[in-house]
């Protein structure tokens, strides 16, 4: 069957990791972030995990930022966080995994990138995502590409997407487009819930698909013309709302670092005992070593 890949969204850990722990934990300065992002990963290759790539956001900004003022952005972020995140690199490539630290595409774009390589190579077993961000739904396949929950140690494959989405993966950045995504940063078409979303793409898959004329729409949805008229004047906005949740998946990405085989982890890189040090994790170092015998 061959081997699996996993790959790790970075950037989320981090967050995860940070606001997870108590109050009490989070001084000033205390990279409790990256502390649990290094033992969480170093818990994956524990576990058995033997292809893994973790993609980060050295920077919040991206070339989406250009196409539209309001995408997330650093503004008003919590300076504790941003403060890790050269810190989480460091940290990552002293464990030895192979990191994708994005500047211009975002941690998202790279785990896209690296997952459509994986799914075409015969080789690789099954393509895990380890990460509910909703965007990277658009990136399941079947059972084989399949996006994980660690905090709710959840699986979803592609009829779970229909399931929570009530569309297919190749319909999420429409569905996104029209409901809007708050922590991007854009706020989606006027009128356009997600009930109303799932049963029209369900039903026509894509933005242009829609028939422009309410009376023609076989399914049954509430507030026909007013989505449609909706729709109709922000046509041009709902595209550029989809570009926007669409996942760049080209070989500008990420390059020829997306190769699986280069994904499998061979012991830790230098500086190990210096991060064990300056994290102050107890036994990350003897932990890691451990693995890699």
């Amino acid at each position: 069957m061959g081997f699996d890949v996993h790959l790790l969204d970075g950037t989320y850990e981090l967050f995860r990791q940070h606001y997870g722990r108590p109050a009490a934990d989070r001084r000033p300065g205390q990279p409790v972030g990256v502390r649990g992002v290094a033992s969480s990963v170093v818990s994956l290759l524990e576990s058995g995990v033997t292809h893994l790539g973790v993609a980060t956001d050295a920077v919040v900004e991206s070339f989406r930022n250009r196409l539209w003022p309001g995408y997330k952005s650093s503004e008003g972020m919590d300076p504790e966080i941003l403060g890790q995140f050269g810190l989480l690199d460091e940290a990552l490539a002293a464990l030895g995994v192979r990191l994708w630290s994005m500047v211009e595409y975002e941690a998202d774009d790279a785990l896209a990138a690296a997952a459509a390589v994986a799914h075409a190579d015969s080789d690789v077993g099954r393509v895990v995502i380890m990460t509910p961000d909703k965007d990277l739904a658009q990136c399941v396949r079947g059972t084989r590409v399949v996006q994980m929950d660690r905090r709710r140690n959840t699986v979803t494959d592609e009829e779970g997407v229909r399931d929570r989405y009530g569309v297919g993966p190749e319909s999420i950045p429409d569905w996104l487009a029209l409901v809007g995504d708050s922590s991007d940063g854009f706020p989606g078409i006027r009128g356009w819930g997600k009930q109303a979303a799932s049963r029209v793409l369900g039903r026509y898959c894509h933005i242009e698909d829609i028939p422009p004329r309410p009376g023609s729409w076989d399914v049954d949805v509430r507030s026909k013309p007013a989505l449609a008229g909706a729709l109709a004047d922000d046509l041009d906005l709902a595209l550029l709302f989809r570009d926007l949740a669409t996942l760049r998946t080209g070989g500008a990405v990420v390059g020829d670092s997306a190769d699986p085989r280069g994904l499998a982890w061979r012991g830790p890189g230098p500086g190990l005992e210096a991060l064990d040090a300056k994290l102050g994790v107890p036994g990350l170092a003897e932990r890691v070593a451990a693995v890699a015998r």
